[in-house]
C-alpha cells in the first residue's frame, strides 16, 4: 500500500508510520458522506481535530473524484470486500497522507479554473490548495491508481 506514495513524496520510512487506518467505500455517492465520518472518527483519535476541516474537505474530493471518474458507468454493487474504492489514511510524525483507490487507470486531470459559474470540475484544485502536495501514483498490481494527498502536521498555533 506505501509503495505507491513513495514516488513524487518526500522520503517517507513506512517503518515509521505512526497510524494507519483504512476503509472500504461502496460504489454509490453516500460513501463520501461514511469516508467523512471515518475521517473523523480517525483525527478525532489520532488527536488532529485541528487538521479535520482542511483534511476532511480534500477527502470529499479525492472520493467524489474516484467515484465519479474511477469508476466504470455500469459498476457493479459489490461487497465491502471487492469494493474498488478504498480510502487510507497514514500519519508519521509531522505529516499525513490521505489516499483513495480507485480502479482506472486514467490519470487524474485538474481543470482550468476559468469558468467560476461550473459546479463541478474544481475538486482538483480544491485537494492542491489544502493540502500540501498532492500526486497518483498507477498500482504495482495494475488494477487501479492511488491518488493521494500529503499534509504537514504542524502543531497549533505553529509555523
Amino acid at each position: 500500500m506505501l509503495e505507491p506514495l513513495r514516488q513524487g513524496l518526500p522520503p517517507l520510512d513506512p517503518a515509521a508510520v505512526s497510524d494507519a487506518a483504512s476503509c472500504s467505500l461502496p460504489t454509490r455517492y453516500e460513501a463520501v458522506r461514511e469516508a467523512r465520518q471515518f475521517t473523523r472518527k480517525t483525527c478525532d483519535q489520532w488527536d488532529l481535530d485541528d487538521h479535520f476541516d482542511d483534511v476532511c474537505l480534500v477527502v470529499s474530493e479525492l472520493v467524489t473524484n474516484a467515484l465519479r471518474h474511477g469508476l466504470p458507468a455500469c459498476a457493479p454493487r459489490l461487497t465491502d470486500q471487492e469494493a474498488p474504492v478504498r480510502l487510507h489514511l497514514l500519519r508519521w510524525t509531522g505529516r499525513l497522507v490521505c489516499a483513495v483507490r480507485d480502479p482506472s487507470h486514467d490519470s487524474p486531470v485538474t481543470r482550468a479554473a476559468d469558468d467560476f459559474s461550473a459546479e463541478s470540475g474544481r475538486g482538483l484544485l480544491l485537494v492542491e490548495s489544502f493540502s500540501d502536495s498532492w500526486g497518483w501514483q498507477p498500482m504495482r498490481s495494475g488494477r487501479g491508481k492511488m491518488v493521494w494527498a500529503l499534509f504537514l502536521l504542524r502543531p497549533p498555533g505553529g509555523a
